[in-house]
């Protein structure tokens, strides 16, 4: 997973740095409370260590403000002594709350975290037009559009014959009649899809959400399929049980399209987990081992740095800052779908004759 907002923020940016990561979660008045409670705390600790007034002030403005999502979240915030340069809603709590003042910014909790960072894009449609709700990972919120971090848009299509007439026994002698409104029935739901079609597309491309999500009438669906980029398709999950309007307001269709968010991240880590077997197998394409990454990262070889949660190399927070400097993607793949050797692995921009070999087969003692 690229994170070019995050490089953006360790660059050409003097330290020393604050960085604060806190479970956020407001269920009711006393966790809120909570919240408040441990951010004195470690406001108290960070004063101690040198952190400024001024920013302190300004993170717990930004960190207690009334969130505009529910359920469990958390915050990253990254700063130096004179501004925030990383805000950041998690889409579920961090691992371990801290904070820290310091020489450079701690960003391994914040990585921890990238299989939960899924943009995703839901919609709702009739045969009258669509409802879509665009949500980045910093924001997983799909129920509003706080703070700019997502887009909510709605879609008619402008063509108002809907509803086809019932055949009765008074109407046998205007069937031509009856079948020439029903054709313009039809007419008006294909050209809605085709306009809502119009704005998914260039949304898909423009936005680039790991999976899109479709739900609503099932017509309407179909019709809306058939005039999708296959650059949509390629994202598409189709979901039951929602309506345009509707759909999360109703908390099963809250928890079934939880559900399939669960399985795209299942399904991410099995794809990373099977390209690593893959490139391990064929002796090219990846390392493995905290030396052999290191290395490869100092090359510049390193398109993407794989990490265990829990299972990391002393150095891992030099690793993933080098990782980060040199535009190379980061993720977090549990140890329960591989166990990397060290806990570090890399999937490699290049080979040549002095890449390091390190076949998980070739290093004793690995899991």
């Amino acid at each position: 997973m690229k994170l070019p907002w995050l490089k953006s923020a360790l660059e050409n940016n003097d330290g020393p740095f604050l960085t604060v990561y806190l479970d956020t979660t407001r269920t009711d008045p006393a966790a809120a409370s909570e919240v408040e409670a441990r951010w004195t705390q470690f406001r108290a600790q960070a004063a101690k260590a040198g952190a400024p007034d001024a920013i302190l002030a300004e993170v717990e403005e930004s960190l207690l403000r009334q969130p505009s999502i529910g359920g469990s979240h958390g915050r990253a915030i990254l700063a130096n002594g004179e501004r925030i340069l990383l805000d950041r809603v998690l889409p579920v709590p961090p691992k371990q709350e801290l904070i820290d003042w310091g020489e450079r910014p701690v960003i391994l909790p914040l990585l921890q975290l990238t299989p939960h960072a899924v943009s995703q894009l839901l919609i709702e449609v009739d045969r009258a037009g669509a409802d879509l709700h665009l949500r980045a990972p910093e924001d997983p919120d799909l129920t509003k559009n706080a703070g700019g971090h997502g887009e909510d848009r709605s879609i008619n299509g402008g063509h108002d014959e809907l509803h086809k007439s019932r055949a009765t026994g008074a109407d046998s002698g205007r069937g031509w009649r009856t079948d020439n409104f029903e054709a313009r029935v039809e007419d008006s739901w294909e050209r809605n899809a085709e306009a809502v079609a119009e704005q998914v597309n260039k949304l898909v491309m423009k936005r680039k959400p790991h999976v899109v999500f479709l739900t609503g009438d099932v017509r309407a669906e179909s019709l809306l399929k058939a005039e999708l980029h296959k650059e949509v398709l390629g994202r598409l999950k189709e979901l039951s049980g929602g309506t345009r309007g509707l759909s999360l307001e109703r908390a099963p269709f809250r928890e079934e399209l939880a559900r399939a968010v669960r399985d795209h991240i299942d399904a991410t880590q099995q794809e990373y987990a099977e390209k690593f077997r893959e490139t391990q197998g064929r002796d090219a394409g990846s390392v493995a081992g905290a030396f052999h990454v290191a290395e490869s990262l100092r090359r510049g070889q390193v398109d993407e740095l794989l990490f265990n949660p829990g299972r990391e190399p002393e150095d891992i927070e030099e690793l993933l800052h080098q990782a980060i400097i040199t535009d190379a993607g980061v993720y977090a793949l549990d140890e329960e779908t591989f166990s990397l050797p060290d806990g570090v692995a890399a999937l490699l921009r290049w080979d040549d004759g002095s890449t390091p070999a390190s076949t998980v087969s070739s290093m004793s003692g690995t899991p």
